[in-house]
């Protein structure tokens, strides 16, 4: 076989769901499901199962306690199963067709939000809610303009125009919104130079740039944007000061918990932990484990607020895998991998703090004040020599960094290891808890998660 037939049916392939019995088993349960005011649909964006594991040894290990998330597992608290994650042309998806899934219903391309294989345009799940006057929120700690997010709000045929996006949302009237993105509303930013701020503001938004002005709001409509890109790394926030006036994923998620529930007729919230997936993308480890932590902080928040309320919903997943960090086997592994917690930064805190102008002896200082590890001179150059030929807007994409020579050293540092910097193909964790999460099964479709969202809300 010809290796471009070979690739064109396994993507014909990998738009052909699995066929068996969670199909049906939601009608069947549809009659006894216990209606859900509120749902909140926590999302740790690109977690594979090994992320979720060295988190939760880490946190064994260091803090002494069980990571919130296998916690609930080990109480029985949730109802847990396995999902699939592909998209309408390929087994491996992106996060605007794994949101677009959940958001939709249907499995459309990678990049497309809520616009299918044949134009389809399915009204997407968030705004179902608001029809029937529940209060809407989005939080997420990358640009609020980014796939997840959208994927629940608005149809538009690709992910990439977020200031399309930015428009949309004005357009809808969503509640809460808040992350990064300042740079899709801004005047000065936008290649439109529309004024997309003063839009909002004129629409009755109150806008939030700092975490100060959190606690204080209480204003309707909030449209937080704490960064021009994504919120910095859980880890930089903790330890880096020009990072402190940044909220956390759990700040936030407190915030809009106490807001959207002022609603009579329930609300509706994702929250999305999207730098576990951008940490995965660059094999930052100490960036990936403390945001995994994070949103493991976040969990426990949720957990108390649905328990003390008994009629939300919580929905907790992944829309796909990326990269599959492990720790491995190897002389002292487990006292390598716990250094870690000396961290200061990640690595793309480090990273960006560099440049052609940078000595050798300042990469090394650099490294053993942020990170507590002594960086060898040859790693040293080899990273400088990165820099030579980057332009300033090359350095603004953290991709032409070298994350990869660092995180080829640090492999050897913690005996962590990582299969590639990409998405997988891998099924993922997914469990609920409240009224609805006895629909989840064994196995489950990642469109299945829509039609259980409006069943267990009443809308269908």
């Amino acid at each position: 076989m010809k290796r471009r037939d070979f690739i064109q049916k396994a993507g014909l392939l990998s738009a052909i769901p699995i066929v068996g019995a969670s199909f049906t088993a939601i009608e069947n349960k549809t009659s006894s499901v216990r209606k859900a005011k509120n749902i909140i649909f926590m999302v740790a964006d690109g977690m594979s199962t090994g992320t979720l594991t060295i988190a939760h040894l880490f946190q064994q290990n260091v803090y002494h306690k069980n990571s919130t998330w296998i916690d609930l597992y080990l109480q029985n608290k949730v109802t847990r199963g396995i999902m699939e994650t592909s998209s309408a042309n390929s087994m491996v998806t992106d996060s605007a067709a794994a949101s677009s899934a959940w958001g939709g219903g249907i499995k459309v391309k990678n990049n497309s939000l809520n616009v299918g294989p044949n134009g389809e345009r399915p009204t997407p799940i968030w705004p179902q809610f608001q029809k029937a006057g529940k209060s809407v929120g989005c939080i997420t700690t990358v640009p609020i303009t980014h796939a997840t997010p959208a994927g629940f709000l608005v149809n538009n045929p690709t992910r990439k125009d977020q200031e399309k996006i930015a428009d949309l949302y004005l357009e809808q009237g969503f509640d809460l919104l808040l992350g990064g993105g300042k740079q899709y509303f801004d005047p000065m930013k936008r290649s439109d130079k529309k004024d997309l701020i003063a839009q909002y503001q004129k629409n009755g938004y109150s806008i939030i740039t700092e975490k100060d002005a959190l606690a204080a709001n209480t204003n309707k409509k909030i449209l937080g944007l704490f960064a021009d890109d994504a919120l910095p790394y859980a880890i930089d926030r903790k330890h880096q000061k020009h990072h402190q006036n940044c909220p956390s994923l759990t700040e936030m998620s407190k915030f809009a918990l106490e807001k959207l529930s002022k609603n009579p007729n329930g609300f509706v919230l994702q929250i999305e932990a999207g730098k576990v997936d951008w940490a995965a993308h660059g094999n930052d480890l100490p960036g990936l484990i403390f945001d995994q932590i994070e949103f493991d902080h976040c969990i426990e928040k949720v957990v108390e607020f649905a328990e003390k309320d008994g009629e939300t919903l919580v929905i907790i997943t992944t829309d796909h895998g990326n990269s599959n960090p492990g720790l491995l086997y190897g002389k002292k592994s487990d006292e390598k991998f716990l250094a870690l917690k000396d961290y200061k930064s990640s690595n793309a805190e480090v990273l960006v703090s560099i440049s052609k102008d940078t000595s050798v002896e300042q990469i090394i200082a650099l490294f053993k004040a942020q990170q507590n590890w002594d960086c060898p001179q040859e790693l040293a150059n080899d990273l400088l020599n990165s820099y030579t030929d980057l332009t300033e807007e090359d350095l603004s994409n953290y991709r032409n960094l070298p994350f990869f020579e660092l995180s080829a050293h640090q492999e050897k540092l913690h005996h962590v290891g990582w299969i590639g910097n990409e998405h997988s193909a891998d099924f993922v964790e997914l469990c609920a808890m409240g009224p609805g999460a006895e629909l989840i099964q064994p196995f489950q479709q990642n469109t299945e998660l829509h039609n259980l969202m409006l069943k267990a809300g009443g809308i269908i």
